[in-house]
């Protein structure tokens, strides 16, 4: 069963940066196309980002293009989402996703707040 553990998350002020981690295990995860989604109190589930298995494609948003940049490490398994210049709409629960293979994290909760 694919497993995927993400961390991170937190309270930061408007402005501020996070960076969330995605710790995959139990597939092959070199070979996996990742994401990262989120999904705000009533609003339905949005993907932020997406790469590619060597990292050499990647895709975002349009409300995050600029500001969020996804990135993996196949050596350690991992995915991350660097996000800068926070807003308050970016609040949400965010979740790493082996999308193709059905597989999510439990999430990490990110507010942007003064």
């Amino acid at each position: 069963q694919p497993q995927l553990v993400e961390s991170g998350g937190g309270l930061v002020q408007p402005g501020g940066s996070l960076k969330l981690s995605c710790a995959a295990s139990r597939f092959s995860f070199s070979r996996a196309l990742m994401s990262w989604y989120r999904q705000a109190p009533g609003k339905e589930r949005e993907r932020v980002a997406v790469i590619s298995s060597d990292g050499g494609w990647t895709n975002y948003a349009d409300s995050v293009k600029g500001r969020f940049t996804i990135s993996r490490d196949n050596t350690k398994n991992m995915v991350y989402l660097q996000m800068n210049s926070l807003k308050p709409p970016d609040t949400a629960v965010y979740y790493c996703a082996a999308t193709l293979l059905g597989s999510w994290g439990q999430g990490t909760q990110v507010t942007v707040s003064s």
